[in-house]
């Protein structure tokens, strides 16, 4: 549940609306509607007062959570953490070196295509491979 749906919860749980909410908090009612809309969040002080409000702690009024299962769960350790980047690292690496080496055997065959002269016989379909340093000499 995102922090503005868990005010307008909380509020409504217990049975006050936003003009009383604004009254004990000092701030506007617009202030409270903008909170509960999403629009601004509340600055330090308003939240210890909210958390003291309400009851809760700032832990539980604070942290999001995501079908039940709160987004900062605990049980996900910080070595299963380091995993995950570990992966997602490692795919990094592995997709590089896939592109160094295909553009390491594309600049290959340009450089034969460039340094070399190809010319086909076209009566006996055969064909002359001469690089350029044969070429120079023979003119020589």
């Amino acid at each position: 549940m995102k922090f503005n749906e868990k005010l307008v919860n909380l509020r409504k749980k217990h049975n006050l609306s936003q003009e009383q909410v604004a009254e004990k908090l000092k701030v506007a009612r617009q202030t409270i509607s903008k909170w509960e809309l999403g629009e601004t969040t509340p600055e330090m002080d308003k939240l210890i007062m909210i958390s003291e409000l309400y009851n809760i702690t700032l832990d539980e009024l604070m942290k999001e959570e995501n079908e039940g299962k709160v987004i900062n769960d605990p049980n996900n350790t910080n070595s299963q953490k380091l995993a995950g980047m570990t992966i997602k690292i490692l795919k990094g690496i592995g997709i590089f070196f896939i592109i160094v080496i295909i553009l390491y055997l594309f600049l290959m065959i340009m450089g034969l295509v460039a340094f070399n002269k190809v010319e086909t016989d076209g009566d006996s379909k055969t064909t002359v491979i001469q690089t350029r340093e044969e070429v120079e000499n023979y003119e020589e």
